[in-house]
């Protein structure tokens, strides 16, 4: 072999040398960087920065369970950065996809970080790489209860309805059978109107609820004289509090104005005077007081009835409970007076407070913002006078014996 031919020989040679050395070189930190990747506990470039903008509280955790990052809400449950993940559940969630690499969804109740009552979440673990595992946790409790209270509300209302809708068919039957009976038939006939109007009550209500929960906004908006609420509101109780032998009065300061629809105030606060005279005793009297305070207007209904109890205090305010049930249906009410009083607070950005010991009385308060007075040239618009309805007005001396009560 000539010479040229051993130099190109040894060329070729070289270069399959030189090109299988730098091969095993890359092929050599390729593996080192695989098998750096599978025991890295480093968290990848942009999770963190993703987590500090999450609202949910969220997680990364290695293999050993210690966490290596979170975002800014986790230590609401007990989640910290460089400690080991504490609830047990949220553990066997992560434990599970870490098996397959994919993700999984679980609903659990969590009572860490303090918190009184236990929380439902959906907390769902994902694998992120080899060593890591990151955890979401969605706070789903608000809107457990808002679908338990639209179940409830569908549930009770049909019950509320089905009572004195059966009341009127069976005293109409028995009208029917004694049609040979003068006083049989008035009696009966008597009956039914009080069932009509407690029907009449019942869907007044609910309708009034379902207005001030659907509606944006309220369909007025203008300067409400707040002395012109309280003296509406007890002008429409007086027969009710005359029949009952309890006495109204009325204090406070005068002159305080607030912004919003005075019908709806009116029908708030009557209902809390309705509530008043229903549960105080004979002989008892039912204060009415307004106190300005500020940039806040302060509404008082006070009475010396038999009071609430601390449990009941919680729930007075939602659809349909009772804290006295049998007392409540004997009177004729439908549950529903304080919760359109709350939703009608809220609605004029208010809200609505609670006083009460059992067996020394309540008082409600109703606080809403103050506005100035409007100057007198000029004139707040004129409403067209509206119908009474008999839910929150006057009652005649019979009708006020059953009295409404929310």
């Amino acid at each position: 072999m000539s010479s040229p031919q051993l130099a190109l020989f040894a060329l070729a040679i070289g270069a399959i040398i030189g090109a299988g050395t730098v091969l095993l070189v890359v092929w050599a930190y390729r593996v080192r960087a695989l098998a750096e990747q599978e025991t890295s506990t480093s968290v990848p470039v942009g999770v963190t920065e993703v987590l500090q903008g999450m609202d949910d509280p969220a997680c990364v955790i290695d293999d050993s369970g210690l966490v290596v990052a979170t975002s800014k809400s986790a230590a609401r449950f007990s989640i910290r950065s460089g400690a080991v993940l504490e609830n047990r559940d949220l553990r066997r969630l992560v434990r599970a996809v870490r098996g397959d690499g994919g993700s999984e969804t679980e609903t659990l109740r969590l009572t860490a970080g303090g918190m009184l009552d236990p929380r439902l979440v959906s907390a769902r673990a994902s694998r992120i790489g080899p060593q890591l595992t990151l955890l979401i946790i969605r706070d789903v409790t608000e809107r457990e209860r808002l679908d338990q209270m639209r179940t409830d509300f569908v549930s009770n209302t049909s019950h509320e309805l089905k009572t004195p809708v059966a009341s009127v068919s069976l005293l109409a039957e028995a009208i029917e059978s004694a049609a040979d009976d003068p006083d049989q038939v008035r009696k009966f006939a008597a009956r039914i109107t009080a069932e009509a109007g407690r029907l009449g009550q019942l869907t007044g209500r609910i309708l009034s609820l379902s207005r001030l929960q659907a509606a944006e906004s309220l369909s007025q908006n203008e300067p409400v004289s707040i002395d012109e609420v309280v003296t509406a509101s007890v002008e429409a109780h007086a027969v009710q509090a005359d029949s009952a032998g309890v006495a109204l009065t009325r204090g406070g300061d005068r002159g305080a104005w607030v912004r919003g629809d005075a019908q709806v105030l009116i029908e708030a606060v009557g209902n809390l005077v309705a509530n008043a005279i229903v549960y105080s005793p004979k002989g008892s009297s039912v204060g009415i007081g307004v106190k300005i305070d500020g940039d806040v207007v302060e509404i008082a209904v006070a009475d010396q009835g038999i009071g609430i109890a601390e449990a009941d205090a919680e729930r007075i305010f939602e659809r349909f409970y009772r804290a006295d049930d049998a007392r409540s249906r004997r009177t004729g009410g439908t549950g529903l007076g304080l919760s359109i009083v709350k939703h009608a607070t809220q609605r004029h950005g208010g809200e609505v407070r609670l006083w009460s010991r059992p067996g020394r009385g309540s008082t409600f308060t109703i606080r809403l913002p103050r506005i100035d007075a409007p100057t007198a040239g000029k004139k707040r618009p004129k409403k067209k006078p509206k119908k009474k309805r008999p839910d929150t007005n006057a009652m005649t001396a019979r009708g006020a014996r059953n009295g409404e009560i929310a």
